[in-house]
């Protein structure tokens, strides 16, 4: 029981617990408001190094029904209100517009925003979104964002849309006039692999604010996964064609053998190598129709795309690769016939690395695919060392968003490649159109040799035509696999032993 002795001891007690409340309150009245700290890359890359130290965690799935249960309808209808947007009313080049979580996009990414130094982290409310014929919840709270879209904020260019980052680490970009096609995203990681491919996210990102002289944005992200932790750096520029600088630093939880650097994602569904899924209205359906090379041997290569019945993966082994991507060569409405998804508007993405990488494979993988929804082409550079356990890693590339590479071929270069039953067995007939300027001249073309071979399956019936005035030629030849189930075939054109084109590629399955 309390003894007399002890109650005095609480009041006491209480009694300078008193004063110590009363003299921290009149310090907390008098002292400076707390400085937040200085922002720099280093601080993101102390967090994944963190990240990286311990167990992943899945980000959190606390999305209301209401938006997570959102048609594409539905959810492709929901605008910014103007007020929403980011330096909308400053003449600084960009500005930007963070994005509504529902649908397809649940994920939740924290967005900061960077000025003087300082980050600050943008605050979700139902206020700054016109959801249309969609009513929200009244008491929804700081549910956050899904993602963040870039606008173009200068003269001549008022607020058009020129990239976004959304869903994963996946992002897309586009250059003036284009409409958006091919994506990429952070990192790939185990891609086709038979127990499930692992796909990391990108949990938070800092926006530089930009200014109208410099004409750059820099977003900072943090990227996580099972795998691996991240640190990325993006440089935005905006033009013709619209560039993006892209500095990692990798952390690896455990080993990792099948590692996706720079890779990239479009639609293939129906193309004229693969008229298998030809009941369509529009002649051609793709993002791209090609992945071009450039080989650290400096070779150009082109290897068309399809739609495959089965799964494929090439490995285009290499060291130190110049430059790869998907790319879109097909710019005429009529190779396409939509008047909604004009798909000859869609950018090419050509990726530079910056620096050396050593070796490894430019690879493709192919998925079949029955709609246009569908993004089932990707490729990436998969280096052969993969990361060790605990490593610490760095790859930095340039990416070109535009209507076509800064760098091509010297001479020709592939514009179609057509594929068909050939009259007699099993026989494929192919056809492959080159365009360069030496194809003017009759005399000249006289001199080109097609060095064609299969390595399964035997070629014949070469033969080669020319079109002066379009400045193109044409090499058709038939394709005999036999009881083969898969035949690669190789095209270049010479004169005199030297190379005029760049190297066809294909594989054909059945």
């Amino acid at each position: 029981m309390f003894q007399r002795r002890d109650v005095l001891k609480t009041g006491v007690a209480a009694v300078a617990s008193t004063a110590l409340l009363l003299r921290d309150a009149r310090a907390q009245a008098t002292a400076e408001p707390p400085v937040a700290p200085r922002f720099d890359a280093s601080r993101v890359v102390e967090a994944a190094r963190a990240l990286a130290a311990r167990p992943f965690r899945a980000p959190s799935s606390d999305l209301p029904d209401a938006f997570a249960n959102l048609s594409l309808e539905q959810y492709a209808a929901i605008q910014n209100r103007p007020e929403s947007v980011v330096w909308g009313a400053d003449n600084l080049g960009f500005a930007v517009e963070p994005l509504q979580r529902g649908s397809l996009y649940s994920a939740p990414l924290k967005i900061n925003v960077v000025e003087d130094g300082v980050a600050r982290a943008l605050v979700y409310a139902t206020t700054d979104f016109d959801f249309g014929a969609f009513k929200p919840p009244a008491d929804i709270k700081d549910i956050g964002f899904s993602g963040v879209r870039v606008l173009v904020n200068s003269p001549g260019r008022d607020m058009e849309p020129v990239a976004i980052f959304q869903g994963a680490s996946f992002f897309r970009a586009i250059s003036r006039g284009q409409v958006f096609g091919v994506k990429s995203r952070g990192l790939a990681i185990k891609v086709a692999d038979t127990k499930g491919e692992e796909i990391p996210i990108f949990r938070e990102i800092w926006i530089e604010k930009p200014s109208l002289a410099q004409g750059t944005l820099v977003i900072h992200a943090l990227l996580d996964s099972d795998s691996v932790a991240g640190a990325y750096r993006f440089t935005l520029r905006a033009g013709d064609a619209t560039i993006i600088d892209t500095e990692s630093t990798l952390y690896a939880r455990v080993a990792v053998d099948s590692l996706g650097v720079a890779p990239m994602t479009a639609t293939y569904m129906t193309g004229a190598l693969d008229r298998r899924r030809a009941d369509d209205a529009r002649p051609n359906v793709f993002d791209a129709n090609g992945l071009q090379i450039l080989n650290g041997r400096e070779e150009w290569l082109w290897r068309p795309l399809s739609n495959r019945e089965t799964l494929q993966s090439s490995a285009f082994v290499d060291t130190n690769p110049r430059g790869f991507g998907l790319l879109q060569r097909d710019r005429e409405f009529g190779r396409f016939m939509d008047d909604e998804n004009h798909w000859e508007k869609r950018p090419s993405l050509w990726v530079e690395p910056i620096g050396d990488w050593g070796p490894g494979a430019v690879t493709l993988i192919e998925v079949p695919s029955d709609s246009d929804v569908n993004q089932n082409i990707i490729a990436y550079w998969r280096p052969n060392a993969g990361l060790a356990a605990g490593s610490e890693t760095s790859f930095a590339y340039r990416q070109f968003w535009c209507w076509s590479p800064p760098a091509s071929p010297p001479s020709a270069y592939v514009t179609q490649s057509r594929g068909g039953r050939s009259p007699g067995g099993k026989r494929r007939r192919f056809i492959v159109e080159f365009s360069g300027d030496l194809f003017a001249d009759d005399a000249k073309f006289a001199e080109v040799v097609p060095n064609l071979r299969a390595y399964s399956g035997a070629i014949s019936g070469t033969r080669k035509f020319v079109t002066p005035d379009r400045k193109s030629a044409r090499i058709v030849f038939d394709l005999d696999p036999g009881a083969e189930q898969l035949c690669e075939m190789r095209l270049l054109l010479e004169s005199g032993g030297k190379p005029l084109s760049e190297i066809w590629l294909y594989r054909w399955t059945p």
